[in-house]
Formats: structure tokens, C-alpha cells, sequence
């Protein structure tokens, strides 16, 4: 799932459905909007486990005691952009205000993996060392994995500088710069617009997952801040999104 602004019980700038503490938003508001979603999806509480997200490409293997880390008990990581489990009725969860959330199935070893990957997370190959990771962990193969590259700023809504864009020169082929790294919309001298969604398609495919097992969104969150919290149409002063996977029990 994806969650939106609405159904929650936060008010002012995180109205409704904020999920992330430490921003201003009563615990309480959070906890409870946390509930409505489990309930909505079938999951628990309890059993969710959050990342601690700060740009990085590190990916936590989630254990029996990483229960409830996040929502319900304080969380004894950092640094954490991406999560993997093989145990069902356990839910991941991740953080997003524009940046890229990646979905990870492996049907075959009913192994799962959820992460967090903004333009340095991409620029870094989140998608391949997920990837990876699953196969380190569960044996997964690229071939048999479904993923999602999720809702997150468009194109059209993402301009940078020339100093980003040259970290994707020089992390892709020039073949693929000229579909990632775009001319600036606004016509301003050392700006480009960046597809941070086909950067991690590309990424995913150079990976290994079949093209037909790849989807990506076409929801920006910068296009519909009526319903999506986002940082470049909003700054500091709003709440934040979040990812969730889960393996359903038995």
C-alpha cells in the first residue's frame, strides 16, 4: 500500500493522515492514524517495523525483536533506507514527502523487501543492491522478482543543479542520461529536470528483473498536494507518507 493525506485524524499542516513522529503532530494523532491504517490493511500494528531514513543505501535484514520498532517501541538503528523479511504478518514501512519508494516480491521464496530511495538513494543504486540483498538473504533470483517503483516526484516537478546532475553523469551511461537527466522546463541556465522513476526502472532492469514485472507510477506527489504530502510543494511544515509491504499470514 501507499498511504495518502486522507482518513487520518491530524489536523493543520498535517492534515489528515500523517504518519511520521517528530514533526510537531501529537504522538497520539500518529499512533491512531497508524491503527486506521492496519485495520485497513488486514495487518498489525504491532508487527509493523519502521526505517530510519538518511539517504543512505544500508538495508536491514527485520528480525522477531524488530517488532512494533517505530510505532510502538523505539527503534536501536539508524542510517536504515530499506528493509527485507521473509516473515509473514510482519509489515514494512517506509518514509516519503517526494522520493522514490521501491517494492520488492520474490514470490517464490515468499521473501519481501521495501525501500527508500531519493535522487542520492538512486544515484547510489538502491534498486541493484536490494536486489542483491535478497539474494544474499533468501536466495531470491532477479528473474522471478515483482517490483514497484511507487508514487513520488515527477519529471516535470523535479529540477536540480548541475551538481546533481552531474552525480547521475557520472553513476549512468550516456545512453541512459538522456532519458534520466532532461533540459530544465524553466529554461534556467545550470538547471535539469530529473526522472528519477526511470533511473530506477533502468536500474532494476541492469539488475536483472524482467521488464514485465516492473511497474511504475504515474501518481506525483508535487502534482496533487490536495491528496500527497510533498516537500518540494510544502517544505518542513507538512506530515509524511509512508510505504507498507506485507507477507499476509497464513
Amino acid at each position: 500500500a501507499f498511504s495518502t493525506r486522507k482518513g487520518g485524524v491530524s489536523e493543520r499542516e498535517f492534515s489528515s493522515m500523517n504518519l511520521a513522529f517528530g514533526r510537531g503532530d501529537p504522538d497520539e494523532h500518529v499512533l491512531e492514524n497508524y491503527s486506521r491504517m492496519a485495520a485497513a490493511l488486514g495487518v498489525k500494528r504491532e508487527k509493523m517495523v519502521l526505517t530510519w531514513q538518511t539517504h543512505t543505501t544500508n538495508i536491514r535484514v527485520v528480525s522477531e525483536d524488530d517488532l512494533g520498532k517505530g510505532v510502538v517501541k523505539e527503534r536501536d538503528y539508524r542510517d536504515i533506507d530499506g528493509l527485507l523479511t521473509n516473515m509473514p504478518g510482519v509489515t514494512l514501512v517506509t518514509f516519503f514527502a517526494d522520493c522514490v519508494p521501491l517494492y520488492f516480491v520474490d514470490p517464490k521464496h515468499r521473501a519481501i523487501g521495501l525501500a527508500h530511495s531519493g535522487w542520492r538513494g538512486t544515484v547510489n543504486r538502491m534498486g541493484e543492491k536490494m536486489v542483491a540483498a535478497m539474494k544474499r538473504e533468501y536466495g531470491s533470483r532477479p528473474e522471478d522478482l515483482v517490483c514497484c517503483v511507487g508514487p513520488s516526484i515527477c519529471s516535470d516537478c523535479y529540477e536540480v543543479g548541475e551538481d546533481v546532475a552531474d552525480k547521475f553523469y557520472d553513476a549512468f551511461s550516456k545512453e541512459d542520461c538522456r532519458a534520466i537527466v532532461l533540459p530544465s522546463k524553466t529554461g534556467m541556465i545550470g538547471k535539469r529536470q530529473l526522472d528519477l522513476w526511470e533511473a530506477n526502472r533502468r536500474i532494476l532492469l541492469e539488475a536483472g528483473v524482467p521488464e514485465k514485472n516492473i511497474s511504475v507510477t504515474d501518481i506525483c506527489t508535487r502534482c496533487n498536494p490536495d491528496k500527497l504530502f510533498s516537500h518540494r510543494a510544502m517544505g518542513e511544515k507538512r506530515g509524511n507518507l509512508c510505504a507498507f509491504l506485507a507477507l499476509k499470514e497464513n
